[in-house]
């Protein structure tokens, strides 16, 4: 299973009992969703593997306590603290309606009601407080705020996200 196939989950964080038990970090608004997995990818030296689920349940709101096939020690524990865990893209459930992943808007084409088409959704960047578009146009990059009252609509049919900017907000990096 290859990186870019798969969606970050969490991370292992702390041991929970002399048995192997360990405490996932689930990254997610809705951790409930993934409390009766079979299997998981873990992240081991750059690489994916596959590591099966014998018993998990929710802890503590975020975690997910999970007990796996083949760590039955604290020290088989310890090798996999910290690592990141993956779900195949194919995992996620299906969103509808203007809800939507991040990574499923990437290659849509950005659409203003006002403007008309304004570029390509190039990624999210999500490293600020307020997550934005990074829409390219030719070779201008245009961010916009992921924020509710702009998104019109998700059009997944036809690969593209509508708009409704304040006026002035695209037209400052078209007309810089």
């Amino acid at each position: 299973m290859r990186k870019e196939d798969c969606f970050y989950l969490g991370k292992i964080a702390k041991k929970f009992s002399y048995k192997g038990e360990v405490l996932i970090y689930l990254d997610t608004d809705e951790p409930e969703l993934y409390e009766n997995m079979e299997s998981v990818f873990v992240e081991l030296n750059k690489h994916l593997v596959p590591f099966f689920i014998v018993t998990s349940s929710i802890h503590k709101g975020d975690f997910l306590r999970t007990r796996f096939e083949d760590i039955d020690s604290e020290d088989d524990a310890d090798k996999i603290m910290g690592a990141a865990v993956y779900l195949p893209l194919s995992a996620l459930p299906k969103l509808e309606g203007n809800k939507f992943y991040f990574h499923e808007v990437i290659g849509f084409d950005a659409e203003d009601e006002r403007l008309g088409n304004i570029g390509k959704i190039v990624s999210i960047n999500d490293s600020s407080a307020q997550p934005l578009f990074e829409i390219l146009k030719g070779d201008i990059e245009i961010l916009v705020p992921m924020i509710d009252d702009f998104i019109v609509k998700i059009d997944r049919e036809n690969k593209k996200v509508v708009l409704n900017t304040p006026e002035g907000l695209v037209d400052l990096y078209l007309n810089g």
